[in-house]
């Protein structure tokens, strides 16, 4: 007599694994997705600390602020414009004067994203 073997897995062994996964995603995704708003949050804080130090720098090194933050890549003092990862662009940065616009254009810089963070406060006031 010849018995056939057939390779393969039984739909209660599928069904067994598929809810073992679904069970890890459900632990899994909702620490996931507030980890991805913190990351973004801290490179927007390092993005805006760094740029205020480097607007810093130029008033040091020149006397005046610089007319625009292009400015700032021209004079070599940024490779490129920071990206904002919060408002998802480069470009949406808010350019605040200096009091006295004849010393320049840019005295301090927010971030252009609109909302808040995780703690209720508006990125535009950070």
């Amino acid at each position: 007599m010849v018995t056939m073997k057939t390779k393969g897995f039984t739909l209660i062994e599928l069904l067994v694994v598929l809810g073992i996964i679904a069970l890890l995603l459900t632990l899994a995704v909702p620490r996931y997705f507030p980890s991805v708003d913190k990351s973004k949050e801290t490179v927007l804080a390092d993005n805006l600390h760094n740029m205020r130090s480097l607007i810093d720098q130029y008033y040091g090194d020149t006397g005046r602020y610089p007319d625009s933050l292009d400015q700032l890549v021209e004079k070599k003092y940024l490779r490129a414009l920071p990206y904002d990862p919060v408002a998802e662009s480069d470009t949406a940065w808010i350019i605040v004067p200096p009091e006295d616009g004849s010393k320049g254009g840019v005295y301090n810089i927010r971030s252009g994203a609109v909302g808040n963070d995780r703690s209720g406060k508006p990125y535009a006031d950070w």
